[in-house]
Parts: structure tokens; sequence; C-alpha cells
């Protein structure tokens, strides 16, 4: 079974050397959330990330986060 959520980025913390944390909480309006908040209510996923990374996070951006298992069982 696959689930998509959105999250949204609420802060980046840049470090030395150009090394990143982004910290992103879901997103709970919406009718297109609501099977998803529905079980998992509240959240948070941080993400670090190397000066290579080349994504372009911006606080208040909204991702769609897909979450597929690896091979159904």
């Amino acid at each position: 079974m696959k689930s998509r959520a959105k999250f949204k980025v609420t802060s980046i913390t840049e470090f030395e050397g150009g090394n990143r944390s982004v910290n992103l909480t879901p997103v709970s309006g919406g009718e297109e959330n609501k099977a998803f908040w529905k079980y998992t209510p509240s959240g948070r996923l941080e993400l670090g990330l190397s000066a290579d990374c080349k994504v372009a996070f911006k606080p208040g951006q909204v991702y769609f986060l897909d979450f597929t298992p690896e091979a159904e069982e």
C-alpha cells in the first residue's frame, strides 16, 4: 500500500562548509491529505544535506512525499 503526503519546509539551518539541515512538517489541510492525516496526526522530517546537494529547498515551500514499500508482500 502506498501513501502520499504533503510536507512543508519549516526551517533550514546552514552549517560551515555548506552542509544544510532541512526540517519539514506534514500539511494537515486539504482533501488530498485526509487519508494520510487520519493515521498520522503529527510528524517531522529532517534531512541532512551535503554541500553537493543542489536541491533548492525554501522555507514555506510544500513538497509531495510518496511512501511506497520497496516490495509488495
